[in-house]
């Protein structure tokens, strides 16, 4: 994998513009009104024409631009261990709280990225031909080098954290939907108009799915996920701060500090383990049956409790890239699964037994006879799709 695709990979942070025509399918060519009551600040728009504006300003390519964005999960993962230690970077830790990433995107070759920890901060610095990884907590400057001449494919970089118009793209494009349009809303000070999705479907677990396009650019600004047991947003990710001018060019530049450990690494080894996670990721996407569409779909899975833990890593394992074992007492993402398999509940009936989980927006059910269907509707409705042999 090249330098230039991973590049693309973690452009949409800063940039989080996008196809956008999977969601007026979920529109269709009904009327959409806009507007609230009272002075609008934005001239009023149907969902339709938003999107389609939306659409052909992505076409013109990243606008250079400098943030914060902030995720924060509340998901009601019942038996939870205390993830306060693991910090920001940790896999299992986005499960709960809140999290930020500073952006700052000057081209293809300019950006900058900053996670900041509880007593420390991750930076990935692109400046023309180079790339630096900053990690504050273990003094360490890595320089990554490798092929800078492929081109970037942003239509095809898909990264770890999730952005909003990744969840937009994932969320908002289904069926059996309901949709609204305001333009009062303000987002990071800046002024927005805001989707609304909602499922029609009362079997689906999310009440509704909040969109925020940026009055000026439509760059999607925030992106809330709200569930029907709760008041505040189950999962949220947004800009709290932004602007859309070219960041000073002190922050591309970086010199690793007097007593740093410097080493360098090819980008083709940071990104093995990455490649592997997605071959495994295409193996179950592979297996999976999918019941039902749109917001009540339900994946089912051949799949048991031992196949789970024999996928899950041990705690003391050594991540790669060579940093030491973890020192959080097994609180990773297999901690995280044993709690919530403790507090499973049993469930049976004419398809069989098992135990269910439900959290604010997903249900799962694992079940004896080896199969796992997961889905953002009720435990009832995967009894119902479990009995569906």
């Amino acid at each position: 994998m090249s330098q230039r695709t991973t590049r693309g990979r973690v452009v949409r942070w800063g940039v989080p513009v996008a196809a956008m025509a999977v969601v007026a399918a979920a529109v269709g060519a009904g009327p959409v009104i806009a507007a609230v009551q009272g002075d609008p600040t934005l001239p009023e728009r149907t969902a339709n024409q938003l999107l389609a504006d939306a659409v052909q300003a992505a076409r013109s390519g990243p606008k250079p631009m400098s943030g914060t964005l902030v995720q924060t999960a509340s998901l009601g993962l019942p038996g939870l261990p205390d993830l306060a230690g693991l910090g920001g970077t940790s896999p299992a830790a986005l499960l709960t709280g809140s999290h930020e990433l500073k952006v700052w995107y000057g081209g293809a070759d300019r950006m900058r990225f900053a996670l900041p920890g509880r007593m420390s901060e991750t930076d990935l610095i692109v400046n023309g031909g180079q790339v630096w990884l900053w990690e504050s907590d273990a003094e360490k400057a890595t320089r990554i080098t490798g092929d800078t001449e492929a081109p970037a494919r942003p239509e095809t970089a898909v990264p770890t954290a999730v952005t909003p118009q990744q969840l937009a793209d994932e969320l908002l494009s289904k069926p059996g939907t309901v949709v609204g349009v305001t333009n009062t809303e303000r987002v990071a000070d800046r002024a927005a108009y805001q989707l609304t999705f909602a499922p029609k479907d009362a079997s689906s677990l999310v009440r509704e799915v909040r969109l925020a396009l940026d009055g000026e650019t439509l760059v999607p600004l925030r992106v809330q996920v709200y569930a029907k047991s709760a008041a505040e947003p189950a999962f949220e990710v947004g800009f709290t701060s932004v602007a859309f001018t070219p960041p000073a060019p002190g922050n591309f530049t970086f010199t690793p500090p007097p007593g740093a450990k410097v080493e360098e690494k090819r980008i083709d080894d940071l990104t093995a383990v990455a490649g592997e996670r997605a071959e495994r990721a295409e193996d179950i996407k592979e297996e999976a049956k999918i019941v039902g569409e749109g917001w009540t779909a339900v994946a089912v899975l051949p799949f048991s409790e031992q196949d789970l833990k024999r996928r899950l890593p041990p705690a003391d394992q050594e991540p790669p890239g060579g940093r030491a074992p973890r020192q959080d007492g097994g609180q990773g993402v297999g901690a995280v699964v044993d709690a919530v398999l403790k507090s499973a509940q049993p469930v049976s009936g004419p398809w069989g037994s098992g135990r269910v989980v439900r959290t604010k927006l997903v249900s799962a059910l694992l079940t004896d006879d080896g199969r796992l269907l997961v889905g953002a509707v009720t435990p009832e409705k995967l009894t119902e799709v479990a009995g569906r042999k």
